[in-house]
């Protein structure tokens, strides 16, 4: 989200690439699919949606491109990766089910952090950086 305020979109979307293959370096497998098939390119997206005019669409947009995310990066874990998900017995059955539908309830909650952090920097932080970068 700071690239994206500091610099553009397009900048935020290299950097997302560097920290990307970082992340697939040194992360543990589950981390670096979260981080690589949603947290890492999502305050990008989220500045583009969020300039939409309708509301309704921004969120419908958010959804799909969370629950598309949740899907491929459990299929990827599971089948590329062969994490065990869903090995615990009778309530193994249902254990992917339950974790989207409580994905789906705490998403709004982490969009809602993402976009106070941004606000909190653009008026806390951005202008002592703003300063730096000007060289005053």
């Amino acid at each position: 989200m700071l690239v994206v305020i500091e610099a553009d979109k397009r900048y935020a979307f290299i950097a997302y690439c560097a920290s990307a293959v970082l992340v697939f370096i040194m992360a543990e497998p589950e981390a670096k699919m979260l981080y690589i098939m949603f947290f890492g390119y999502y305050p990008i997206i989220k500045s583009t949606f969020e300039g939409l005019k309708s509301r309704i669409l921004e969120y419908v947009l958010k959804f799909i491109v969370f629950n598309t995310a949740v899907v491929a990066a459990y299929l990827l874990m599971t089948a590329v990766f062969q994490i065990p998900i869903g090995d615990m017995g009778e309530f193994g059955k249902y254990t992917s089910i339950i974790l989207l539908v409580a994905a789906n309830l705490v998403f709004p909650i982490y969009d809602i952090a993402v976009s106070r952090m941004a606000q909190f920097y653009i008026v806390r932080v951005h202008p002592s950086v703003s300063r730096i970068f000007k060289g005053k």
